[in-house]
């Protein structure tokens, strides 16, 4: 969709009160019409992914992984562009308010969908930060509470080779066209498969970790049985399909993944990148837009920075002090246990002060846990879902506690977890909403929330805030260094040096972070992008209402639409204020 047609439904979204009242009939029709199109393919939608859980143990409890061929993949592009079809199809002007707003978010959700088949992002099934092997190991994390459960569970198992299969031919066919995760960023993403590949007692896997609790309501005969079925599809079916895509990983890919790093140096590669643009940032933006906009940011950081080190009593140079900061064992915490508790103490001031900057807060709790062991290598600082924070416990010298306030705020609350949370509970929201994600919104949040904590007292020394600052200067590097890759040819050696000389980021955190730029294009720029916007409607927000701005009412305002582009909430914001000054 491009920019034209948005700001024509936002228009509309405006006038809906007044066509609404114009013409009722047609409108429910209308309404009736969209409804029956996207609950028909959400329940089809779901129906397409069984099996995978994710970060929060949430999936189907289905018998088998998704099938993922490229006949199955061709198939739901056939389908989704039908419903594309059908949605332009249908009389904008005839949709209430609430639904005009649904079109826009569930037509660019279906395109997004359409737009990754299209381009053939399921040949490129993993970056240097996920991957499909390693996402399997989330579905051992959910307990099984009935024979049921365990026996879906086990059959899940035994569908790992068919479902490595798939993706080993999908992969081959990326390698032949020349659509694969650069060659650069490869080392070392093997030993994840490795894990499972080399293990020799199938019940000392992570995969059988389920069946050794479960409930007392499960026979002992039962039970039996089911442990003795674990056992075997793990040994006979899931550890030889590993080892079969570690030899295709370090045999085939490793060799013949592309050498250039730019997706537009792929093939149809400066269409795909600005896809990746359009679907992570909900803007229609330009590379060279998005550069320019990162080096105001990072012109505009980097002074706060240097008068946030001049706070901390620090007489040297820059440099000097990104490297003191780096090395004095003051910042670092010396056990995993240690990093855990300091962050629970952090989660817990904040939660102390969200009543005073949210009116509705979620009912949905989080835990803190450790990111898991055969990830945490590539893995970032840390993770936020509805029901988890992920920490990442890995190489504690690369984990200072002067940026632990920012992460905190971002993984938890009032970051994701909090919004998340929020999200899932807004029940009067079709369920594409409810359990969608748009990284723009998302991303920009979390990413506002770290500012927030500036206001709630949260920073407590100079070393935090420049921790702040730190994770700020981050993500507007993100701008110019995606860019950069991606559009200007920019080498991984500059990228490196570009994140590295701007902030105190350990090296370990440089290194996977630039990787992970650069093997999933377009991903990094959503959340400056997203929090620049935030701040602008605040802002815009305070200085329209003066005396009635409430932050209260305003961050229930944001957060109540669930997950929404960017123009979306520009509206939406713009009718809170309206409404705001009556």
């Amino acid at each position: 969709m491009n920019r034209w047609t948005v700001a024509v439904l936002l228009l509309s979204l405006v006038a809906a009160p007044t066509v609404q009242a114009a013409e009722p009939t047609a409108a429910a029709t209308a309404d009736e019409r969209f409804t029956a199109i996207h609950e028909a393919e959400w329940a089809w939608r779901k129906t397409q992914f069984p099996g995978l859980d994710d970060e929060d143990g949430a999936a189907s409890r289905g018998d088998r992984l998704p099938n993922v061929d490229a006949a199955t993949q061709r198939a739901r592009l056939g389908k989704w562009d039908a419903v594309l079809g059908e949605l332009d199809a249908l009389p904008q002007a005839g949709l209430s308010a609430t639904q005009r707003v649904n079109f826009v978010i569930y037509r660019d959700q279906v395109a997004n969908l359409a737009a990754d088949v299209r381009f053939g992002g399921y040949e490129m099934p993993f970056n240097a930060d996920s991957s499909f092997w390693s996402g399997l190991g989330f579905m051992t994390r959910r307990p099984l509470k009935s024979v049921e459960d365990a026996e879906n569970y086990i059959a899940r198992l035994a569908d790992v080779p068919r479902y490595f299969d798939d993706q080993i031919a999908n992969m081959r066919a990326g390698l032949k066209r020349g659509f694969s995760v650069p060659r650069a960023v490869l080392a070392g993403r093997d030993a994840s498969i490795a894990a499972v590949a080399d293990i020799t007692d199938p019940r000392a896997s992570e995969f059988y970790k389920p069946l050794k609790n479960l409930p007392a309501t499960i026979g002992a005969e039962d039970r039996g049985r089911l442990q003795d079925q674990a056992a075997a599809a793990i040994g006979e079916k899931l550890i030889p399909a590993y080892r079969e895509l570690l030899a295709f990983f370090r045999d085939e890919y490793m060799k013949k993944a592309r050498k250039t790093l730019a997706a537009e140096s792929m093939p149809d590669g400066k269409a795909y990148y600005r896809q990746q643009i359009r679907e992570y940032t909900t803007l229609d933006l330009g590379a060279e837009q998005i550069h320019a906009i990162g080096l105001e940011q990072v012109a505009r950081i980097q002074a706060e920075m240097l008068e946030t080190m001049k706070k901390a009593g620090f007489g040297g140079t820059f440099a000097e002090f990104l490297a003191f900061l780096r090395s004095d064992p003051q910042f670092y915490a010396k056990t995993p246990e240690e990093l855990l508790m300091r962050a629970a103490w952090i989660a817990k001031r904040v939660d102390g002060k969200l009543a005073r900057y949210f009116g509705t807060l979620p009912r949905g709790r989080f835990g803190i846990e450790p990111v898991p062991a055969d990830i945490a290598p590539f893995w970032t600082a840390g993770r936020g879902g509805a029901s988890t924070y992920w920490l990442n416990t890995y190489n504690l010298p690369s984990r200072p506690l002067y940026n632990l306030p920012a992460l905190t705020l971002h993984e938890s609350a009032p970051g994701h977890s909090f919004q998340l949370s929020l999200a899932e509970e807004q029940s009067a929201q079709p369920a594409f909403r409810r359990n969608g994600y748009i990284s723009a919104y998302g991303e920009g949040w979390a990413l506002y929330t770290e500012k927030l904590g500036q206001e709630m007292g949260i920073y407590e020394t100079p070393y935090e805030e420049f921790g702040r600052l730190t994770y700020e200067m981050w993500r507007a590097c993100r701008l110019v260094i995606d860019t950069g890759v991606h559009h200007k040819g920019w080498s991984r050696e500059q990228a490196l040096a570009y994140l590295r000389e701007r902030t105190a980021l350990s090296e370990h955190e440089v290194t996977t972070e630039v990787d992970r730029y650069i093997s999933w294009p377009g991903q990094a720029l959503s959340y400056k992008l997203g929090e620049i916007r935030i701040v602008e409607l605040r802002a815009e927000a305070e200085r329209e209402l003066g005396a009635k701005f409430d932050i209260r009412a305003f961050h229930d305002a944001v957060l109540a639409q669930g997950s929404v582009p960017l123009p979306v909430l520009e509206q939406q914001i713009r009718a809170f204020i309206a409404e705001r000054k009556l």
